[in-house]
């Protein structure tokens, strides 16, 4: 459903009071958050990102995206990278793609073995659980796009010269292997879907609409009283706790 843009602009007003008003709570506390943003080639990570961000407090805020590992991190524990970037006391920490690339884009293009990948996603839960018991909360988001608006944004990139940066050799790929992706996508959240460690499903193809509830997803999570602002909850036609059924029921991209 689309919204103007004045009201766009208002609610996300509001929602980033309520982060910056949450995460100060969470500073005074000492609490660890950890929040994945995953999702297919143009899905908006960097857009939701960059708003949930933009006014938090940067000394207690990290966005992780790592480069393609170095032939020592491939010798290393899988997870031991990641590991290094995990949030202290009183620190919010943003990985942009993660250990979850594994499941992804590594199964499609062939860039790990069957056995690692057998392997990261049966130790993966186990891995998770372990964030939790030492007092990290992990928040897990999925943002799904639809084949069409993946191919029109992956178009506007190349036409677009301030886009030069988010244009990849992968992203021819993206379309040709949309099939692939989609199956990696359904293996990763079946296995990987937790009650410690659940996932969010955000439909992207709306971006204002997807920022909203990704936002209101974590003012939710993050589970502060007593803000000075009222927020919304997520619109269940746009975001979703993840359930089996909605890779068969229409609720996402094919």
């Amino acid at each position: 459903m689309a919204i103007s843009k004045k009201a766009y602009k208002a609610e996300l007003h509001t929602l980033q009071i309520a982060l910056v008003e949450s995460q100060a709570r969470l500073i005074a506390q000492g609490r660890k958050v950890l929040i994945l943003f995953e999702g297919r080639d143009t899905a908006g990570k960097d857009g939701s990102i960059k708003r949930v961000t933009e006014y938090m407090a940067p000394r207690h805020t990290r966005v992780i995206s790592l480069p393609k590992p170095s032939d020592r991190e491939l010798s290393q524990w899988y997870f031991q990278r990641y590991v290094a970037h995990l949030p202290a006391a009183g620190e919010i920490v943003i990985f942009n793609r993660s250990w979850y690339n594994r499941a992804g884009v590594e199964v499609v293009m062939g860039f790990s073995s069957l056995e690692e990948q057998s392997d990261f996603i049966r130790d993966v839960p186990a891995f998770e659980a372990m964030l939790t018991e030492a007092g990290i909360v992990p928040i897990k988001i999925w943002l799904d796009i639809s084949k069409e608006e993946q191919a029109r944004r992956l178009e506007a990139r190349v036409e677009d010269p301030l886009k030069h940066f988010k244009t990849s050799p992968l992203d021819g790929e993206a379309q040709k292997r949309w099939h692939a992706y989609t199956e990696a996508r359904d293996s990763m959240l079946l296995r990987s879907h937790s009650t410690h460690a659940p996932w969010l499903i955000v439909a992207t193809d709306n971006k204002k609409q997807a920022r909203l509830n990704v936002m209101r997803h974590l003012v939710e999570r993050l589970a502060v009283r007593n803000l000075s602002v009222d927020t919304r909850a997520i619109d269940p036609d746009i975001a979703f706790m993840f359930e089996p059924e909605a890779l068969i029921d229409g609720r996402m991209a094919r």
